[in-house]
């Protein structure tokens, strides 16, 4: 198995050529994120998840996987919430329970698992995503209104996000066995090449604003240490665990593993500016992650995979 920097070199270059557009947009054109923000969460996102659900014809077994990953995210951004609000401020304490619970599992993930994985695995690999990207937009989505509004007026936000009804109707038709026409299907194979370029121009465009005032040590090496310390040492134990008591497949291990180093989500920009609640700190921790997700990568996984024995 290839984990060399040269493996994950291409992804990256993309990803980061991405954000640089994104920059120059904005400076050049004086193109306004917030409305592609907004595009992205009540539109490109839940037609990305619909068509992902539909093509993956979800069975039992895979649907345990997205449910397994919403609670585990979900449980830990919920710890995160109780401990930062200790520490920080009631946006960046929001912001930081958010970007604990997910990672650029979508935009930089998906690509490493296209090359490492077998098609099954790239199966189980989206399904576990499915989880993560439920989990932003409902558990995630109301800790981080949670930030700024009401109990009220975040419920009210959560039950206005598409994603959700996107997610519902995928899974009743998949349960009624009814298929989309052949080219419906193809019209939203659009949908997912856009949200991985608008969610990583988004980056670019906050960064296009940020102020030097805008960097905070605490707040960005907060975020780095959940991303690239406390996640992989827990999907470590998870997938020892379940080896242990589990006739666990590599290919699923290594989906779970490959899960845990991506580098941080760009929907935390994306959240974040539609809620308003510090995209440009957001917009460098990610862009922070990003930076050393290839130096990090192939080391975690090769040190994580000899000490499962799925290497």
């Amino acid at each position: 198995m290839d984990l060399s920097l040269a493996t994950l070199l291409g992804p990256l270059l993309t990803l980061l050529s991405f954000v640089a557009l994104g920059l120059v947009a904005a400076r050049r054109l004086q193109v306004d994120p917030r409305p592609i923000a907004t595009l992205l969460v009540y539109v490109i996102a839940p037609l990305t998840v619909f068509r992902a659900l539909m093509n993956g014809e979800p069975t039992a077994d895979y649907l345990l996987l997205t449910l397994s990953l919403f609670l585990l995210t979900s449980t830990m951004a919920l710890v995160v919430n109780a401990l930062a609000q200790r520490h920080f401020g009631a946006h960046e304490a929001a912001l930081l329970a958010f970007s604990s619970g997910t990672g650029n599992t979508g935009y930089f993930g998906l690509p490493i698992a296209l090359i490492l994985l077998p098609p099954e695995g790239v199966t189980l690999y989206l399904f576990c995503m499915l989880g993560i990207n439920l989990y932003e937009f409902t558990v995630g989505f109301y800790l981080s209104a949670r930030g700024q509004f009401s109990v009220r007026q975040s419920l009210i936000k959560i039950s206005r996000l598409p994603l959700l009804y996107a997610f519902g109707s995928a899974l009743l038709l998949s349960a009624l066995s009814i298929r989309l026409p052949e080219p419906v299907m193809t019209s939203l194979s659009v949908f997912p090449a856009s949200y991985t370029l608008l969610g990583m121009m988004i980056i670019g465009m906050t960064l296009s604003q940020v102020k030097l005032a805008a960097w905070d040590s605490r707040f960005v090496l907060a975020c780095v240490g959940l991303r690239y310390v406390v996640w992989p040492l827990l999907m470590l134990v998870i997938v020892l665990a379940l080896a242990a008591f589990t006739p666990l497949s590599p290919t699923l291990g290594l989906a779970l593993l490959l899960l845990s180093v991506v580098p941080m989500a760009s929907n935390v920009v994306v959240v974040a500016m539609e809620l308003g609640i510090e995209p440009q700190k957001g917009a460098l921790a990610v862009l922070v992650s990003t930076l050393l997700a290839p130096l990090l990568i192939p080391l975690y996984l090769g040190v994580m995979l000899s000490l499962t024995g799925l290497g």
